[in-house]
């Protein structure tokens, strides 16, 4: 299982990244002043990562307990990003809707957008992430079942 030190490395290079692409993206899409999309962008980042904290080892603990290892096949990845995505998505849909003063529904779509991206921005950052810090028991593991 992954340390506090990765999980924070991992949240931090997550949220920095996705900042660097979300803001522009969504000043383009939304039409909102950078400014604006960047508090949103910003504001989100935080919540986001207290959250992928939180998500990411109650996950691995919740897969530690039912299966003795944290390894994530494709389809449980996918599943891993989706239900992240939709648990962001409750916390951060009402103060979206307050700071820019729309409607609740508006922020939805506005969120699902942005969570549309997170969902692939997350898939692919975690497995570029899982290849670029490989876990020690996951070496070991691998070499064992190599012949």
């Amino acid at each position: 299982m992954r340390s506090t030190r990765d999980r924070i490395r991992h949240a931090v290079l997550f949220e920095v990244i996705g900042l660097a692409l979300i803001i522009p993206l969504g000043t383009l899409l939304f039409g909102l002043p950078a400014s604006e999309m960047g508090v949103i962008g910003v504001g989100s980042a935080l919540a986001a990562t207290a959250w992928n904290y939180v998500y990411n080892l109650g996950f691995d603990h919740a897969m530690q307990r039912r299966a003795g290892h944290t390894r994530k096949s494709l389809p449980l990845r996918v599943a891993h990003a989706v239900l992240f995505e939709t648990g962001l998505l409750v916390i951060l849909l009402p103060p979206i809707a307050w700071y820019l003063g729309i409607s609740l529904a508006q922020a939805f779509v506005m969120d699902i957008a942005i969570a549309a991206f997170y969902v692939a921005y997350a898939f692919v950052f975690n497995l570029a992430y899982d290849q670029a810090f490989p876990l020690q028991s996951w070496d070991d593991a691998a070499a064992e079942l190599s012949p």
